[in-house]
């Protein structure tokens, strides 16, 4: 029953924060704005994606990055080029090799991004990367109004696991 009462909860704070991020992206509106995207399994951020279609007319480019990455800002030029999307979303930042060194040039070249985007830029990240970009790179992580949260954070996961399994 707890099991079950979770996946409901889950899926209305899913959809709640969903709705959240293409109010966000709409609200932008043809201005450079970061956006943060927190999920820890890559299969809810696909399932997330799905139902943003619904949410969001806008025409939303994804960026994939490589695991050999090592600047957030010349990836997403090198895919994008001059084009200017309605919104973007980056992922696969949990799979970058040099993370630390991409979240820092990131924070180094931060100017660059609101000068040369004109549209909302959603990071998808895990709370591996959220901390990173908290401890490497506050100057740009500051530019992101709040997080928009599609699961809970690990630790309160394993707490309620244990929780189920001691009740």
């Amino acid at each position: 029953m707890i099991s079950l009462s979770n996946s409901v909860t889950g899926t209305v704070s899913s959809t709640a924060a969903t709705k959240r991020l293409a109010r966000a992206m709409m609200v932008s509106g043809g201005e450079f704005s970061l956006l943060l995207a927190c999920c820890n399994s890559v299969q809810k951020q696909q399932q997330v994606l799905n139902l943003l279609t619904e949410f969001s007319s806008a025409d939303i480019h994804q960026v994939h990055l490589s695991p050999a990455a090592d600047k957030l800002y010349t990836a997403i030029t090198t895919e994008i080029g001059t084009t200017q999307p309605e919104a973007l979303m980056v992922r696969g930042l949990e799979s970058v090799v040099a993370i630390n060194q991409l979240i820092i040039s990131t924070n180094i070249m931060r100017d660059e991004f609101r000068k040369q985007f004109r549209f909302p830029l959603v990071l998808w990240v895990n709370d591996e990367i959220l901390c990173k970009l908290v401890w490497l790179a506050p100057d740009f992580k500051d530019w992101a109004a709040s997080t928009i949260r599609f699961d809970i954070p690990h630790n309160q996961f394993v707490e309620s696991e244990q929780q189920a399994i001691s009740a």
